[in-house]
């Protein structure tokens, strides 16, 4: 896969089965929301899980697969309700936000005009959105709230320094994260709520990966063969024995 290759050429060609697999879990998860299912628990964390194997099987950076790990994390916890699940899952998912950080700032080119413009307009929607939601939250959501907003858009402005698709990714969650923090405010919500979370979250992940996994390779640190290759690679007695163990 090259940073020339087209952008329906979403996932690459390489280990088509995971992506295959992760948009059928993906159309499969938001048709149960629509149609009230209880499908959707199951196959919301499913998701995460294989978007980390397919990053896996291109070879993609550690850091990456366990941001997406720290996402299967928060939807997982998100599911069971309550404040304290909603915190630990509002943890995991930061954790995962730090992951990017990480690799934005590794792989990512430095700042300049374009940068400093999306801090001003990501600065300025985390203070309108966090002073507007802060009368609805509930008093011991507020400050955890305002802090992992202020993670999530800092870790969405990071990725404007990667890959277009990195920054689409970026700006996708954040939209994603609002649409939970109105719901948990008590704004009126639109209809199919939770799809419209799950759509932009489910897009925000894909992109995010595929993104800085294509940043990375940019960067010189090129996706390896898939797990399939490596299988078909021939090894001689001495490449065997001088290679480091996996």
């Amino acid at each position: 896969m090259t940073a020339s290759r087209p952008f329906p050429a979403l996932f690459g060609t390489s280990s088509r089965a995971f992506p295959a697999l992760f948009g059928a879990v993906a159309l499969t998860h938001l048709g149960a929301l629509l149609a009230g299912s209880a499908v959707a628990l199951v196959t919301k964390p499913a998701l995460m899980p294989l978007l980390a194997a397919y990053v896996l099987a291109r070879g993609g950076p550690r850091l990456l697969v366990a941001a997406l790990l720290f996402g299967w994390g928060g939807d997982t916890l998100l599911q069971a309700g309550g404040d304290l699940p909603f915190l630990l899952g509002m943890a995991s998912f930061a954790a995962g936000h730090v992951c990017y950080l990480a690799l934005c700032f590794r792989h990512g080119t430095p700042g300049g005009a374009r940068t400093r413009r999306a801090a001003a307009g990501y600065g300025a929607a985390w203070l309108v959105t966090v002073v507007l939601l802060w009368p609805g939250l509930p008093a011991g959501l507020r400050v955890p709230v305002a802090l992992y907003s202020l993670l999530l858009v800092t870790m969405a402005l990071s990725a404007t320094r990667t890959r277009p698709l990195a920054a689409a990714g970026g700006a996708l969650f954040v939209v994603s994260d609002t649409l939970i923090a109105t719901g948990v405010a008590g704004w009126p919500q639109a209809p199919a709520a939770q799809f419209w979370v799950m759509l932009t979250y489910i897009a925000a992940q894909a992109l995010l990966a595929e993104g800085l996994l294509r940043t990375a390779e940019g960067a010189g640190q090129r996706p390896g063969p898939s797990v399939s290759e490596r299988g078909r690679q021939p090894r001689t007695a001495s490449r065997a024995s001088t290679m480091p163990k996996p």
